[in-house]
């Protein structure tokens, strides 16, 4: 079997935490994201900002690093050799003016979401004036913060396999499109190792941008990791609460039929494997001739 698509699915639990403040209400008054139902969520957005800040951390200690880095957020390149943001999370770059300066990202994450409806607190922070001077700078302020106070968070990840490191080439004749070539940028060792920093990053979720002083973590307690054999997203509703038993069942035997390689790790439970040990099992099914790659020049 090919790897053509990993997905990661997963609860992490987040307790007194604002990992992704929304608009500003009544002035200072900071509010944290929540849906019509009650529910927090953190944006897509700041859910790629947090794997990618992983993905840095992890890739700055690997023994195979080599010249390659993870750009800022704000400055990526179109250098997918070196660049594993551009690479993994795509670019537009509008001055190149055709295709060579766009890319679809092969990496998507969804909104992590709150299982239940979550519970609101407000913080109240006083900034005091301490100099008396009446042309004195700090003035006094005060704000208030919402903070969610316990929340089980469902999150999702998916990695495109084939598309890491190539770039799609066409070839025209007479303004038709006639035929299309795939190019790498990078050989099979690095694809691999590509594959695993992503893999190993989605249980480090850590670097929330609003919380850098808090500890809140995305690290999960339950996580289904899908080695799937083609693009699919399906799995993805395994722990909403939404689902029902019997459709996660289902989707078991879904992924089973067509032979994907499914890993569940739970550490709220002493049966079947905790989450370090999918984790650790998902890794090993991760040999270099079992990950898709398209026929490149």
């Amino acid at each position: 079997m090919k790897i053509k698509s990993i997905l990661v699915t997963s609860i992490a639990p987040m307790s007194d935490h604002a990992a992704n403040r929304g608009e500003k209400l009544l002035g200072n008054a900071s509010s944290v994201k929540r849906r019509p139902d009650g529910r927090v969520y953190i944006s897509g957005q700041m859910q790629r900002h947090v794997l990618f800040s992983a993905i840095e951390r992890l890739n700055e200690d690997h023994p195979d690093k080599g010249d390659t880095y993870v750009a800022n957020g704000d400055g990526p390149s179109t250098q997918i050799d070196k660049d594993l943001r551009s690479d993994l999370g795509g670019f537009l770059s509008t001055s190149k003016g055709d295709y060579s300066g766009r890319r679809t990202a092969p990496v998507s994450a969804t909104p992590a979401v709150a299982i239940k409806p979550s519970s609101i607190g407000r913080d109240l922070l006083v900034r005091l004036k301490m100099n008396e001077a009446a042309d004195a700078l700090q003035r006094q302020a005060l704000a208030t913060n919402e903070f969610s106070t316990q929340d089980e968070m469902v999150q999702s990840f998916h990695l495109d396999v084939g598309a890491i490191g190539v770039v799609k080439e066409y070839s025209y004749k007479d303004e038709s499109h006639v035929g299309t070539q795939y190019k790498s940028f990078i050989d099979d060792k690095e694809h691999h190792r590509r594959v695993k920093l992503f893999l190993d990053a989605t249980a480090s979720m850590t670097d929330y941008a609003n919380q850098a002083r808090n500890a809140v973590s995305g690290e999960p307690n339950k996580v289904l990791i899908v080695l799937d054999n083609k693009l699919s997203r399906k799995a993805s509703r395994f722990f909403q609460p939404e689902t029902t038993d019997a459709e996660r069942q289902n989707i078991l035997k879904e992924l089973k039929a067509r032979e994907a390689k499914v890993f569940l790790g739970d550490d709220t439970s002493t049966d079947g494997l905790s989450v370090a040990e999918a984790y650790q099992k998902a890794a090993e099914a991760l040999t270099l001739d079992q990950l898709y790659r398209p026929n490149y020049e």
